[in-house]
C-alpha cells in the first residue's frame, strides 16, 4: 500500500510551517543542522577497507529534510564555522588551511550535493527511488569533486601538491563507493519512513 503524497514539500515545512517568525525558524534549523553535521563529522563506523564518518549521510539527510535553499544554506553555516576556527570537522583541525588540504574538494561539494537532494525531494515528497537517485547523484558529484581535488590541488604537508590520479582514487573514492552506496539507500528509506510516521499520526 503506497503512502499518501504529503501536501508540504518538506519534512522541515510539514513539521514546522514558515507562517509565524520565518527567521526564528530558519535560524533554528540552520543551527540543528549544523550540529547534526558536526556529530556526523566526529563519529566514525567501522567499515571495510577504511571507517567512514556519517557525514556523507547527514548532508543529503538535510538536504531532503529542509529542501534546496535551507539545506545548501544550513551546510554552508556549517564550512563558515569551520573556516572561522570551529571544531565542526573530524578531528582537531578548522581554519582556512583546513579547506586546502586533502578533504577540501569534499567539503565544497557538500552544500551544492545538499541543494540537488533538497530540490528533488521538494518535488518528490515521500517519493523514496527518485530521493534514493538524486541522493546517489549528489554522492557522485561529492566524490568526483573530492578526487579532482585530492589528486591535482590538495596542499600536502610535504609542501607538494596533489596526489596523483591513481592515489586519489584509491585512497579517496574506492574505499567509499559501497558504504555510501548504503548510506544513501539509508538516507533514502528514513526520509520515507518520516513521511510514513507523519501521514499516519495526521490520521
Amino acid at each position: 500500500m503506497s503512502v499518501a503524497q504529503p501536501t508540504t514539500s518538506t519534512l522541515a515545512a510539514a513539521l514546522w510551517p514558515a507562517k509565524a517568525n520565518p527567521a526564528l525558524r530558519a535560524i533554528l534549523l540552520v543551527l540543528a543542522g549544523v550540529a547534526l553535521l558536526t556529530i556526523s563529522a566526529k563519529v566514525q563506523v567501522p567499515f571495510w577497507p577504511v571507517p567512514v564518518t556519517l557525514q556523507t549521510l547527514a548532508v543529503p539527510l538535510i538536504g531532503a529534510a529542509f529542501g534546496a535553499r535551507l539545506g545548501g544554506a544550513t551546510v554552508l553555516a556549517y564550512l563558515a564555522a569551520g573556516f572561522a576556527g570551529a571544531p565542526v570537522f573530524a578531528g582537531a583541525a578548522a581554519g582556512p588551511a583546513y579547506f586546502l588540504g586533502t578533504t577540501g574538494g569534499y567539503l565544497i561539494a557538500y552544500p551544492i550535493a545538499a541543494f540537488i537532494v533538497g530540490a528533488v525531494a521538494e518535488r518528490t515528497g515521500n517519493r523514496v527511488l527518485p530521493l534514493f537517485a538524486a541522493m546517489v547523484a549528489a554522492d557522485i558529484l561529492v566524490l568526483a569533486l573530492g578526487f579532482a581535488w585530492l589528486a591535482f590541488l590538495a596542499q600536502l604537508a610535504s609542501g607538494g601538491m596533489g596526489v596523483g590520479i591513481e592515489r586519489a582514487w584509491l585512497g579517496g573514492v574506492a574505499p567509499f563507493l559501497l558504504a555510501d552506496l548504503v548510506k544513501m539507500a539509508l538516507g533514502a528509506a528514513l526520509v520515507g519512513a518520516s513521511w510514513a510516521g507523519l501521514t499516519k499520526l495526521r490520521g
